[in-house]
């Protein structure tokens, strides 16, 4: 998926350069909970390749895929937003290599350069509008009587 909110779009090459100084690389085989709704957020991930599904738990029911994640795309927001704490699941649905972020080196990266922290701010406010509007709109669809219908 090629949007707004992949890493490449959305950062500055001197900020992504700097973000990437951060990061090191990862795999996980398909069925591998990367998180769990409700525990502590203390990373973050940008898929190489492969499809990692978010999900929301859903009482007496399988969890509800809410979007599916794939190159350049940011796994994981909570980290960013106190109290920390992941409010989906997620799953790798493929194979899946990935940068991963240890939260608190980035958020204190952040905070001693102020022009970074607000690229990083910003690009996780496009991602977590985004992902709340897929949300709405994957669950009006599993759940709403109608669908997601048409926006009149």
């Amino acid at each position: 998926m090629t949007s707004a909110t992949t890493m490449n779009a959305a950062l500055p090459a001197e900020y992504r350069e700097r973000l990437m100084g951060l990061a090191r690389e990862v795999s996980f085989e398909a069925g591998t909970r990367l998180f769990e709704e409700g525990r502590r957020a203390d990373r973050f991930w940008i898929v190489r390749t492969g499809t990692v599904a978010l999900d929301l738990h859903v009482p007496g029911r399988r969890p509800a895929v809410i979007e599916s994640l794939g190159h350049g795309e940011l796994v994981g927001w909570s980290w960013h937003f106190p109290p920390y704490i992941w409010h989906l699941g997620a799953e790798a649905m493929s194979p899946v290599r990935a940068w991963e972020f240890d939260a608190e080196s980035v958020r204190a990266t952040c905070a001693t350069d102020a022009e970074f922290g607000r690229a990083i701010a910003l690009w996780v406010g496009q991602v977590v509008a985004q992902r709340l509007r897929a949300s709405r709109i994957r669950l009006l669809d599993l759940y709403g009587p109608y669908g997601s219908g048409g926006l009149t």
